[in-house]
């Protein structure tokens, strides 16, 4: 019974610790794919309007993406503690 039990729990573990451990994301020079998989909730569409706007403009803050398409302040909120806009 207990083996049953670890091996339920390590799917929503590995979840956790995945997205813990999350690297930041330079958006100013990352690829479409870096920024999907690094930014939780962000998916290939709104990782290409973020590249695509971070390559006309170079961002500096959070606030620099709230005028890209899908990402108002909720979503900003949930991303902006994996964002970089240097590679400090």
């Amino acid at each position: 019974m207990k083996v049953i039990r670890f091996f339920c729990l390590l799917p929503a573990l590995w979840l956790t610790t995945s997205s813990v451990y999350a690297q930041a994301v330079n958006v100013n020079k990352a690829s479409v794919e870096e920024i999907a998989q690094a930014l939780s909730g962000i998916g290939q569409a709104k990782a290409q309007a973020i590249a695509d706007h971070c390559q006309k403009v170079i961002c500096k803050s959070p606030q620099d993406l709230l005028v890209v398409k899908g990402i108002g302040s909720k979503t900003l909120k949930k991303i902006e503690a994996d964002l970089r806009f240097s590679d400090e």
